[in-house]
């Protein structure tokens, strides 16, 4: 699904959006071409609510963006695939974009994290699209090396 850079930045977007307005805060991420990796908490909000969030309104946004895309070679299976994912599932009306789960995994102390992080930032390497992980640029490794990511981290220390 992200292997067009317009459908990364409207991920990209609505966390930008849910940091700002909704208490996101984001450790550590990366944006795959089939999936997506998050460390992230949240102190003023539920969690899980504000994912739920985030995940309705990027579900409407990239369906959207999906069938108006003059260039989509993929447009009809996408639709075919996502309508059929929603009328399996009674929790959607017509669509589902998202995996209905999430796979949380509570960091219980810094060792967890720097794994889970190390984890996340090796995809890219480990799927052949770069051969450092700093040179993937969706994703935190940017910001663990020096160079300016994409969204603002929140640091433990």
């Amino acid at each position: 699904m992200f292997v067009r850079d317009e459908y990364k930045r409207t991920v990209l977007e609505s966390w930008r959006y849910c940091q700002k307005e909704k208490d996101l805060e984001i450790y550590g991420w990366c944006i795959m071409t089939s999936h997506i990796h998050m460390i992230v908490g949240s102190k003023g909000r539920a969690l899980d609510k504000v994912v739920g969030e985030m995940k309705s309104f990027t579900s409407r946004a990239l369906r959207k963006m999906i069938e108006n895309h003059q260039g989509e070679s993929r447009k009809e299976w996408l639709i075919w695939m996502m309508k059929r994912a929603g009328t399996k599932n009674g929790n959607n009306n017509d669509w589902q974009f998202w995996q209905q789960n999430n796979h949380p995994i509570e960091l219980l102390n810094d060792e967890m994290f720097h794994q889970k992080l190390s984890y996340i930032h090796n995809n890219p390497v480990e799927a052949g699209f770069v051969e450092n992980q700093e040179d993937w640029l969706y994703s935190s490794a940017r910001d663990f090396y020096g160079q300016k990511g994409l969204i603002e981290l929140c640091y433990i220390i």
